[in-house]
């Protein structure tokens, strides 16, 4: 659908509309190679291309972003006390535009890392956080204590079966839809700890290191995504959560590069692993 140029302009950041009035007149303004200087003509997004003294214009219809959240940020873009993870994000994130349409897609409670999405794209949050379509959450999962073998398959059963888990805070208890439980090799361990704090949260939660740390780790996949569910799905089985970390949603998966509290944007082959 055709906008105003300035209206559009505006929306990625350069200014007033009285500023983009005063560009029009100082600048190579070109929608398609043509020079305009009229604030009200009219574009298409999807098909014109915009440049300002040849530089082309970003015109984001939609945008994918993925970051490695950081432990002690919120899932909000406002708090009066913490750092959020839209704090996270550069200036040029930050236009008019973005301010009002850019949106996460799930949450992450405040001390678990990993994968974070957010886009503008409403139809994507709609289908990847309804209750109906089921998409698969894995994290990795670093626990208090290791298990015997017999009680990993005791767990692996309950899971699987869909285990009833106690209230927290003001949240009734339930019981959680059925879920998959994977115990980690060193090497997993290892690929998922990278680019992580979870030594950060080994010093506090456990003290020193314990040797062969792996084995007190597994990867949880569920298709919800209530109310600190993964840790009260372990304490219902007589553990808890020393760090928490989600690695994909669907068949995204967390790029292992991202250090914690770096994002970039998806590319398309990896939008439409959310389709």
């Amino acid at each position: 659908m055709a906008e105003r140029i300035d209206k559009i302009l505006a929306h990625e950041g350069y200014g007033s509309r009285k500023d983009i009035k005063k560009l029009l007149r100082i600048s190579e303004v070109c929608i398609n190679g043509v020079r305009v200087t009229d604030p009200g003509k009219q574009v298409d997004p999807q098909n014109d291309i915009i440049t300002i003294d040849d530089e082309e214009v970003d015109l984001h219809q939609n945008l994918y972003i993925m970051m490695n959240k950081i432990m002690h940020t919120v899932s909000s873009n406002k708090d009066g006390e913490h750092q959020t993870v839209f704090d996270l994000l550069d200036d040029k994130m930050h236009t008019p535009y973005l301010s009002e349409k850019l949106h996460l897609v799930g949450r992450l409670d405040m001390d678990t890392e990993g994968l974070l999405l957010f886009t503008t794209d409403g139809e994507l949050t709609h289908r990847v956080t309804s209750p109906k379509t089921h998409i698969d959450k894995t994290y990795f999962c670093l626990l208090e204590h290791e298990e015997t073998a017999q009680h990993k398959k005791d767990i692996e059963k309950a899971f699987l079966e869909g285990i009833e888990v106690g209230p927290e805070d003001n949240e009734p208890g339930f019981r959680c839809e059925p879920a998959t439980i994977t115990w980690t090799t060193k090497e997993q361990y290892d690929f998922y700890t990278k680019n992580s704090s979870v030594a950060e949260k080994i010093e506090k939660e456990l003290g020193e290191a314990v040797p062969e740390l792996f084995e007190q780790s597994a990867l949880l996949t569920i298709t919800e995504g209530k109310y600190h569910q993964v840790k009260r799905m372990f304490q219902a089985v007589g553990n808890k959560i020393v760090f928490l970390k989600r690695i994909s949603m669907g068949e995204l998966k967390l790029d292992p590069e991202l250090k914690p509290g770096e994002y970039k944007l998806l590319s398309p082959e990896e939008i439409s692993l959310l389709s």
